[in-house]
Protein backbone atom coordinates (compact mmCIF):
# COMPACT_ATOMS: atom_id res chain seq x y z
CA UNK A 1 0.00 0.00 0.00
CA UNK A 2 2.90 2.17 0.96
CA UNK A 3 4.51 1.48 -2.28
CA UNK A 4 1.60 2.13 -4.35
CA UNK A 5 0.99 6.19 -2.35
CA UNK A 6 4.72 7.11 -3.25
CA UNK A 7 4.14 6.09 -6.83
CA UNK A 8 0.95 7.88 -7.07
CA UNK A 9 2.56 10.92 -5.68
CA UNK A 10 5.66 10.92 -8.03
CA UNK A 11 3.09 11.09 -10.66
CA UNK A 12 1.19 13.67 -9.47
CA UNK A 13 4.68 15.55 -8.93
CA UNK A 14 5.85 14.57 -12.68
CA UNK A 15 2.69 16.41 -13.97
CA UNK A 16 3.24 19.43 -11.98
CA UNK A 17 6.52 20.41 -13.24
CA UNK A 18 6.69 22.31 -16.44
CA UNK A 19 7.45 21.19 -19.82
CA UNK A 20 11.03 23.33 -20.95
CA UNK A 21 11.95 20.76 -23.66
CA UNK A 22 10.93 21.58 -27.48
CA UNK A 23 11.01 17.87 -28.46
CA UNK A 24 7.52 16.42 -29.72
CA UNK A 25 6.48 12.98 -30.28
CA UNK A 26 5.73 12.48 -34.22
CA UNK A 27 2.98 10.17 -34.19
CA UNK A 28 2.32 10.09 -38.11
CA UNK A 29 4.80 7.30 -37.76
CA UNK A 30 3.93 4.38 -35.98
CA UNK A 31 5.44 2.83 -33.49
CA UNK A 32 9.06 0.73 -34.60
CA UNK A 33 7.94 1.77 -38.08
CA UNK A 34 10.72 0.30 -39.87
CA UNK A 35 10.09 2.88 -43.27
CA UNK A 36 10.28 6.08 -40.45
CA UNK A 37 13.99 8.24 -41.84
CA UNK A 38 16.80 7.14 -39.86
CA UNK A 39 19.04 9.69 -38.44
CA UNK A 40 21.68 11.19 -40.43
CA UNK A 41 25.33 9.89 -39.73
CA UNK A 42 27.85 11.77 -37.77
CA UNK A 43 31.50 10.43 -36.95
CA UNK A 44 31.49 11.44 -33.43
CA UNK A 45 35.28 12.35 -33.15
CA UNK A 46 38.14 11.54 -30.23
CA UNK A 47 37.77 13.37 -27.12
CA UNK A 48 41.06 15.43 -26.05
CA UNK A 49 43.70 14.67 -23.61
CA UNK A 50 46.32 17.16 -21.83
CA UNK A 51 48.78 16.87 -24.61
CA UNK A 52 46.53 17.22 -27.81
CA UNK A 53 42.78 18.57 -28.70
CA UNK A 54 40.40 15.68 -29.62
CA UNK A 55 38.88 15.77 -33.06
CA UNK A 56 35.68 17.34 -33.67
CA UNK A 57 32.43 15.25 -34.50
CA UNK A 58 32.27 15.18 -38.68
CA UNK A 59 29.27 17.40 -38.44
CA UNK A 60 30.42 20.16 -36.38
CA UNK A 61 31.41 23.82 -37.27
CA UNK A 62 35.04 24.17 -36.32
CA UNK A 63 35.70 27.75 -35.14
CA UNK A 64 39.47 26.77 -33.96
CA UNK A 65 41.02 24.02 -35.25
CA UNK A 66 44.91 25.39 -33.76
CA UNK A 67 45.99 27.11 -36.85
CA UNK A 68 44.48 30.90 -37.25
CA UNK A 69 41.53 32.96 -36.32
CA UNK A 70 40.05 32.99 -39.49
CA UNK A 71 36.25 32.49 -37.89
CA UNK A 72 36.83 35.34 -35.43
CA UNK A 73 37.02 39.45 -35.75
CA UNK A 74 36.96 42.12 -33.11
CA UNK A 75 33.60 41.97 -31.20
CA UNK A 76 34.03 46.34 -30.86
CA UNK A 77 34.58 46.76 -34.79
CA UNK A 78 34.45 43.82 -36.81
CA UNK A 79 38.87 44.03 -37.39
CA UNK A 80 40.70 40.99 -37.43
CA UNK A 81 40.77 39.61 -34.45
CA UNK A 82 44.16 40.48 -32.29
CA UNK A 83 44.35 37.95 -30.34
CA UNK A 84 47.93 35.54 -29.98
CA UNK A 85 47.63 31.97 -31.97
CA UNK A 86 50.84 29.81 -31.24
CA UNK A 87 51.43 26.34 -30.60
CA UNK A 88 48.01 24.94 -31.46
CA UNK A 89 46.21 27.38 -29.03
CA UNK A 90 45.05 31.02 -29.08
CA UNK A 91 45.51 33.35 -25.97
CA UNK A 92 43.41 36.28 -24.94
CA UNK A 93 45.70 39.41 -25.49
CA UNK A 94 45.15 42.19 -22.96
CA UNK A 95 43.28 45.29 -23.82
CA UNK A 96 42.61 44.38 -27.59
CA UNK A 97 39.10 43.59 -26.67
CA UNK A 98 36.61 40.84 -26.43
CA UNK A 99 36.59 38.50 -30.01
CA UNK A 100 33.26 37.01 -31.88
CA UNK A 101 32.62 34.17 -34.54
CA UNK A 102 32.13 36.21 -37.64
CA UNK A 103 29.18 33.49 -38.54
CA UNK A 104 26.03 34.10 -36.20
CA UNK A 105 24.64 30.83 -34.52
CA UNK A 106 21.59 29.69 -32.78
CA UNK A 107 20.47 26.79 -30.72
CA UNK A 108 23.67 24.54 -30.07
CA UNK A 109 25.87 22.42 -28.68
CA UNK A 110 29.78 24.28 -28.04
CA UNK A 111 32.44 23.08 -26.81
CA UNK A 112 34.94 24.90 -26.01
CA UNK A 113 38.50 23.92 -24.07
CA UNK A 114 40.87 26.63 -21.98
CA UNK A 115 43.90 26.57 -19.84
CA UNK A 116 44.39 29.01 -16.69
CA UNK A 117 47.51 31.33 -17.05
CA UNK A 118 50.69 29.51 -14.78
CA UNK A 119 51.49 30.83 -12.64
CA UNK A 120 48.40 31.86 -10.89
CA UNK A 121 48.22 35.37 -10.21
CA UNK A 122 45.41 37.62 -8.71
CA UNK A 123 42.53 36.40 -6.26
CA UNK A 124 38.61 36.19 -6.81
CA UNK A 125 37.69 37.53 -10.20
CA UNK A 126 41.37 39.43 -10.99
CA UNK A 127 42.11 35.56 -11.44
CA UNK A 128 42.31 33.91 -15.03
CA UNK A 129 38.82 35.88 -16.04
CA UNK A 130 37.23 35.89 -19.26
CA UNK A 131 34.21 34.51 -20.13
CA UNK A 132 32.24 32.42 -23.22
CA UNK A 133 29.21 34.50 -24.34
CA UNK A 134 26.13 32.69 -26.38
CA UNK A 135 24.53 35.13 -28.32
CA UNK A 136 26.81 37.30 -27.09
CA UNK A 137 24.73 37.63 -24.31
CA UNK A 138 24.61 35.12 -22.04
CA UNK A 139 28.36 34.76 -20.06
CA UNK A 140 29.44 31.18 -18.88
CA UNK A 141 32.21 32.26 -16.63
CA UNK A 142 35.96 31.37 -17.47
CA UNK A 143 37.85 31.61 -13.74
CA UNK A 144 41.03 30.04 -12.08
CA UNK A 145 38.27 28.24 -9.16
CA UNK A 146 41.21 26.18 -8.42
CA UNK A 147 41.42 26.14 -5.04
CA UNK A 148 40.73 30.12 -5.23
CA UNK A 149 37.21 31.46 -3.51
CA UNK A 150 34.83 34.42 -4.84
CA UNK A 151 31.37 34.66 -5.38
CA UNK A 152 29.46 31.93 -6.09
CA UNK A 153 28.29 33.17 -9.08
CA UNK A 154 30.77 34.35 -10.87
CA UNK A 155 33.24 31.35 -10.30
CA UNK A 156 34.13 28.65 -13.12
CA UNK A 157 31.26 27.76 -15.24
CA UNK A 158 28.53 30.42 -13.40
CA UNK A 159 26.13 31.39 -15.97
CA UNK A 160 27.32 34.91 -14.46
CA UNK A 161 25.31 36.80 -11.91
CA UNK A 162 22.52 34.24 -12.15
CA UNK A 163 23.49 30.70 -11.23
CA UNK A 164 26.56 28.96 -9.44
CA UNK A 165 27.19 25.65 -11.26
CA UNK A 166 26.08 22.43 -8.97
CA UNK A 167 30.09 21.72 -8.17
CA UNK A 168 33.33 23.18 -9.08
CA UNK A 169 34.97 20.90 -10.98
CA UNK A 170 38.10 23.61 -12.12
CA UNK A 171 41.13 21.61 -12.08
CA UNK A 172 44.63 23.78 -11.63
CA UNK A 173 45.96 26.38 -14.06
CA UNK A 174 47.71 25.19 -16.55
CA UNK A 175 45.76 22.02 -17.13
CA UNK A 176 43.43 21.86 -20.15
CA UNK A 177 39.34 22.27 -19.05
CA UNK A 178 36.47 21.71 -21.21
CA UNK A 179 32.40 23.62 -21.53
CA UNK A 180 30.32 21.25 -23.03
CA UNK A 181 27.16 23.70 -23.24
CA UNK A 182 23.39 22.82 -24.44
CA UNK A 183 22.01 26.42 -25.59
CA UNK A 184 18.51 27.12 -26.50
CA UNK A 185 17.94 30.64 -27.29
CA UNK A 186 14.90 33.03 -26.42
CA UNK A 187 11.68 33.03 -28.60
CA UNK A 188 9.96 36.47 -29.39
CA UNK A 189 6.92 37.01 -31.17
CA UNK A 190 6.08 39.75 -33.90
CA UNK A 191 5.43 42.40 -31.09
CA UNK A 192 8.95 41.45 -29.23
CA UNK A 193 7.01 40.08 -26.46
CA UNK A 194 9.20 37.02 -25.04
CA UNK A 195 7.46 33.98 -25.65
CA UNK A 196 10.42 31.61 -24.76
CA UNK A 197 13.57 32.30 -22.06
CA UNK A 198 17.06 30.92 -23.07
CA UNK A 199 17.95 28.03 -21.12
CA UNK A 200 21.35 26.44 -20.83
CA UNK A 201 23.00 22.90 -19.55
CA UNK A 202 26.92 23.12 -19.03
CA UNK A 203 28.71 19.75 -18.32
CA UNK A 204 32.59 21.41 -17.00
CA UNK A 205 35.30 18.81 -17.17
CA UNK A 206 32.36 16.28 -17.86
CA UNK A 207 31.09 17.18 -14.88
CA UNK A 208 27.45 17.94 -15.52
CA UNK A 209 27.28 21.56 -13.16
CA UNK A 210 24.29 23.70 -14.82
CA UNK A 211 21.29 21.20 -15.80
CA UNK A 212 18.86 23.09 -18.10
CA UNK A 213 18.56 26.17 -16.27
CA UNK A 214 16.17 28.88 -17.50
CA UNK A 215 17.86 32.28 -18.17
CA UNK A 216 16.51 35.78 -16.69
CA UNK A 217 17.64 37.41 -19.69
CA UNK A 218 21.32 38.99 -20.78
CA UNK A 219 24.19 38.53 -18.00
CA UNK A 220 25.65 41.76 -16.05
CA UNK A 221 27.85 42.34 -13.54
CA UNK A 222 25.85 43.41 -10.46
CA UNK A 223 22.46 43.89 -12.56
CA UNK A 224 19.91 42.03 -14.03
CA UNK A 225 19.00 43.05 -17.54
CA UNK A 226 15.26 42.08 -19.27
CA UNK A 227 14.96 40.25 -22.36
CA UNK A 228 15.21 42.44 -25.52
CA UNK A 229 13.55 41.16 -28.92
CA UNK A 230 16.89 39.55 -30.34
CA UNK A 231 17.43 37.73 -33.88
CA UNK A 232 17.43 33.85 -33.47
CA UNK A 233 21.01 33.39 -34.49
CA UNK A 234 24.08 35.40 -33.13
CA UNK A 235 27.86 35.21 -32.89
CA UNK A 236 29.30 33.77 -30.17
CA UNK A 237 31.33 35.91 -28.11
CA UNK A 238 34.75 35.42 -25.29
CA UNK A 239 35.67 37.83 -23.43
CA UNK A 240 39.15 39.93 -22.91
CA UNK A 241 39.20 40.33 -19.17
CA UNK A 242 42.63 41.28 -18.73
CA UNK A 243 43.83 37.79 -18.17
CA UNK A 244 46.15 35.10 -20.46
CA UNK A 245 43.74 32.38 -20.61
CA UNK A 246 44.54 30.12 -23.82
CA UNK A 247 41.29 28.37 -25.91
CA UNK A 248 42.04 25.55 -28.35
CA UNK A 249 39.53 23.34 -29.83
CA UNK A 250 36.54 25.19 -30.07
CA UNK A 251 33.21 24.09 -32.20
CA UNK A 252 29.85 23.87 -32.57
CA UNK A 253 26.68 22.23 -33.59
CA UNK A 254 23.75 23.77 -34.20
CA UNK A 255 20.39 22.11 -33.20
CA UNK A 256 17.47 22.14 -35.63
CA UNK A 257 14.15 22.64 -33.89
CA UNK A 258 13.15 19.73 -31.77
CA UNK A 259 16.68 18.76 -30.92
Amino acid sequence: MRKTVLVCVWAIALTSIPAVCNAQIDTKWKIHDMDRPAPPVADPGTASTQDAPGRPPSDAVVLFDGKDLSSWVQKKDGGPAKWKVENGYFEVVQKTGDIQTREAFGDCQLHVEFAEPIPAKGESQDRGNSGVFLHGLYETQVLDSYQSKTYADGQAAAIYGQYPPLVNASRPPGQWQTYDIIFHGPRFDSSGKLMRPARETVFHNGVLVQDNVELSGPTAHGARPPYKPTPEKLPLALQDHGHPVHYRNIWIRELKSGE
